[in-house]
C-alpha cells in the first residue's frame, strides 16, 4: 500500500482530530500496515524533543507512540509556539526561527527576530519544505495519517493553506472532517464546512465522523441519512463520548492523562491518606503534562489553581513551564500566588518549579529574550540565577536522583546558573522546594514515587506510593482505547478504501462554495 494516506479535518479546533487520528494509527499498526502521523503546522505550547534534539508537538509524539513509531520532525515540521496573543515562536524543522506576528505570518510583513529571516510572512513560503516532509513520510511507511487544524473552511487564511484543505490538494488525499456532537449543531457544520469549500477542494471531501456521542445511535441515523442526502457524502461512523481519554493534545487543561485519573479518583490510596497537589495556572503554561503522571498514582488528586487561598490544603505545589517566565512572575505576585509560596517554603512545606517554573523560583532573571524586561527579581526560594539565551537548548537528558534512574526533555531558553543547595537533575534542592528544568521527569516511575514519598513526609502525610503504578503501561492502554474506538464505532474497510486509494470520484458539489 505504499504511500497511502488521509487527512483529518474537523469542524471546529478541539473537535476530536488528535483523538482520531491517534486512533486511526493504532488501528492501522494493529493490522500490521507501518504508518506515520503528521501535521503540517500546529499551535500548541505543549512541545516534546525527539532522539534528534528536534522541538515537535506533544500531539505529534502521542501519535507516533500510538502508532508505534519513534517521532521525528518530519511529522511536525512547522510549530507555533504563542508568546502573546499576537505572536508566535516559529520553529521550523524542530528548531526556532524567529518570533513573527500573525499577521506576518499569514501574510502581511515579516517580523522574524532572530535566526532564519522568513520573508513576507510567510506561511506561503514553508508549503515547499512542509510538502517535502509529507513525502518523505510517504515514501517510507505505508501510510500517513495528516492531522489538520483549526477548520479547513477557514476562507480568509484558504490562500497560505499548508496545513488543511493546501496539503489535501497539493498531495491528493482524501479528507474525513470529523464534528464533536457534544457541542451541538454538527449537522450544520458539517454542511457549511463542506459547502464553504471551492469544487476542487470539496472533491476530496469524503465524508465525516461523528465525535463524542451520548446515547442511542439510530436516533441520530435519520439526519446521517438528511446529511447524505444534502451533501452526497456518507459518515463514517459515529464515536461515543468516552471518558477519561488521557493523551496529549494540544492545549487546553480537560486534556491529558490528568483528566483519566480525576475521573476515575475511584483508585484508592494505598496508604492512609491522599496527596493534594495544586498546579499554579500560570500564564502560557506549556507543558503541564508534566503532572499527568503525579495524578496516574492512586490517591494523588491534581488541580489547577489561580488563587493563593487555594494553596493553604495543598501537600504539593507545582510552579510548571511557561513560555513567559517573567509574565508568569508578575502573574504570581498580582495574585498573592508568590507571598503564599514564599511562606510555604519558610513552612517546610512542598515546591516543585519545572522549566519556567524553576526560574521564577530563582534569585534572578536577566532576559533580553523572551519578555526584553532586563533584570527581574525571581522569588528567591532557590540559589539560581538565570540569564537568557538566544539559542534553545533541545536535549533528552538522562540521569539520577533520589537513587533512581531519570529520563526528561529540556525546551529553554533560559541558562541557569546554580549556586548552592543541594544537586537535583539539573537543579537543585533547598529544603522541600525543588527546581529543574527537566519535563517529563515524573514519568519515571521509581523516581516519581521516590518524589512523592519525600513529598508526604515533609507535608505530614501518610500516603504511600503505589508499587505498581507504570506511566508507560497506562499510556499504552490509552492508546489502545483510541484504537478500539476506531475499530468497534467506525467503518474500517471503508477507511481502508480510502486510505488506500484516494476520495471517491463524482462526489458531488455542495452549494456555495468558496467565496
Amino acid at each position: 500500500m505504499r504511500g497511502g494516506g488521509l487527512l483529518v479535518a474537523g469542524t471546529t479546533s478541539d473537535a476530536g482530530k488528535s483523538v482520531v487520528t491517534a486512533g486511526i494509527c493504532r488501528w492501522l499498526v494493529r493490522q500490521g500496515i507501518k504508518v506515520a502521523p503528521f501535521k503540517g503546522q500546529n499551535m500548541s505550547l505543549n512541545s516534546f524533543v525527539t532522539r534528534e534534539g528536534a522541538e515537535i508537538g506533544r500531539a505529534q509524539a502521542m501519535q507516533a507512540q500510538a502508532a508505534r513509531v519513534e517521532p521525528t520532525a518530519l511529522m511536525n515540521p512547522v510549530l507555533l509556539k504563542p508568546g502573546s496573543d499576537r505572536s508566535s515562536q516559529v520553529v521550523l524543522m524542530g528548531r526556532p526561527v524567529g518570533e513573527m506576528s500573525a499577521r506576518g505570518f499569514f501574510g502581511g510583513a515579516g517580523e522574524a527576530s532572530s535566526g532564519k529571516r522568513l520573508h513576507g510572512g510567510r506561511q506561503k513560503t514553508l508549503f515547499e519544505p512542509v510538502m517535502a516532509c509529507l513525502e518523505e513520510l510517504r515514501g517510507t511507511y505505508d501510510a500517513v495519517i495528516c492531522e489538520g487544524a483549526g477548520s479547513p473552511a477557514e476562507i480568509n487564511l484558504r490562500r497560505t493553506d499548508i496545513v488543511n484543505m493546501g496539503i489535501a490538494r497539493a498531495a491528493k488525499l482524501p479528507v474525513v472532517v470529523v464534528g464533536d456532537i457534544d457541542r451541538g449543531g454538527v449537522f450544520a457544520q458539517f454542511f457549511g464546512t463542506t459547502a464553504l469549500l471551492s469544487p476542487e477542494d470539496q472533491s476530496l471531501v469524503a465524508g465525516y465522523l461523528v465525535n463524542k456521542f451520548r446515547g442511542d445511535v439510530t436516533l441520530l441515523e435519520p439526519g446521517l441519512d438528511m446529511l447524505h442526502g444534502l451533501t452526497g457524502r456518507r459518515t463514517f461512523g459515529v464515536l461515543p463520548y468516552a471518558h477519561g481519554l488521557g493523551i496529549d493534545e494540544e492545549d487546553g487543561l480537560r486534556v491529558s492523562l490528568r483528566g483519566t485519573v480525576r475521573e476515575s479518583v475511584v483508585a484508592p490510596p494505598v496508604g492512609e491518606d491522599v496527596l493534594r497537589v495544586a498546579v499554579c495556572a500560570v500564564p502560557l503554561m506549556s507543558n503541564f503534562t508534566d503532572v499527568d503522571a503525579l495524578a496516574a498514582e492512586p490517591g494523588v488528586v491534581v488541580r489547577f489553581v489561580d488563587r493563593a487561598e487555594e494553596l493553604v490544603d495543598a501537600d504539593l505545589v507545582v510552579v510548571p513551564g511557561t513560555r513567559g517566565t517573567v509574565k508568569a512572575l508578575a502573574w504570581l505576585r498580582e495574585r498573592g500566588l508568590a507571598d503564599a509560596l514564599v511562606r510555604r517554603a519558610a513552612e517546610g512545606m512542598p515546591v516543585l518549579g519545572i522549566c519556567g517554573g524553576f526560574q521564577a523560583l530563582g534569585e534572578r532573571i536577566e532576559d533580553e529574550v523572551e519578555s526584553r524586561a532586563g533584570v527581574v527579581d525571581g522569588l528567591g526560594l532557590l540559589p539560581v540565577r538565570v540569564r537568557f539565551g538566544v539559542e534553545k537548548t533541545l536535549a533528552r537528558p538522562v540521569g539520577e536522583a533520589l537513587g533512581e534512574r531519570v529520563e526528561g526533555y529540556e525546551i529553554h531558553h533560559g541558562v541557569a546558573d546554580v549556586l548552592g543547595g543541594e544537586p537535583f537533575l539539573d537543579g537543585c534542592r533547598v529544603g522541600s522546594v525543588w527546581g529543574t528544568h527537566w519535563h517529563g521527569s515524573l514519568e519515571s516511575d521509581g523516581f516519581r514515587r521516590a518524589f512523592l514519598r519525600e513529598v508526604a513526609a515533609a507535608a505530614g502525610r501518610r500516603f504511600v506510593p503505589a508499587p505498581d503504578t507504570s506511566f508507560g503501561t497506562l499510556r499504552e492502554e490509552q492508546l489502545d482505547r483510541l484504537g478500539d474506538l476506531i475499530e468497534e464505532h467506525a467503518d474500517t474497510d471503508a477507511l481502508l478504501r480510502l486510505i488506500e486509494e484516494g476520495a471517491p470520484a463524482g462526489l458531488p458539489f455542495v452549494p456555495p462554495g468558496a467565496p
